[in-house]
């Protein structure tokens, strides 16, 4: 019987009037004045990180584990993207494929 109570009082308070999500309209983010774009076949997972001690998006790359970062520089503007490096080097993570 407890259950059942509160699987009912769940599902009102998920139905309730105002409790939906609303969202803004897209926007199409920009590096400068180009797209910010995720490579063919997608699955970039874009993420806000804290780099070199600044907010950045980071967007992954499918093919070669590698990561673009683009710094935030308020609003919706971002720097160019730049490979993100460890030790000098352009890092990858390696894939499952």
């Amino acid at each position: 019987m407890k259950l059942r109570l509160l699987a009912a009082l769940g599902l009102a308070a998920c139905a309730a009037p105002g409790w939906a999500a609303e969202f803004e309209a897209p926007v199409l983010l920009k590096a400068g004045d180009k797209p910010i774009r995720v490579e063919s076949p997608g699955y970039a997972c874009p993420a806000w990180a804290e780099v070199n001690g600044k907010k950045a998006l980071v967007v992954g790359q499918f093919r070669d584990g590698k990561m673009r970062v683009f710094e935030h520089q308020g609003g919706l503007k971002f720097a160019p993207g730049e490979w993100l490096q460890a030790e000098g080097k352009v890092a990858q993570v390696p894939g499952v494929w």
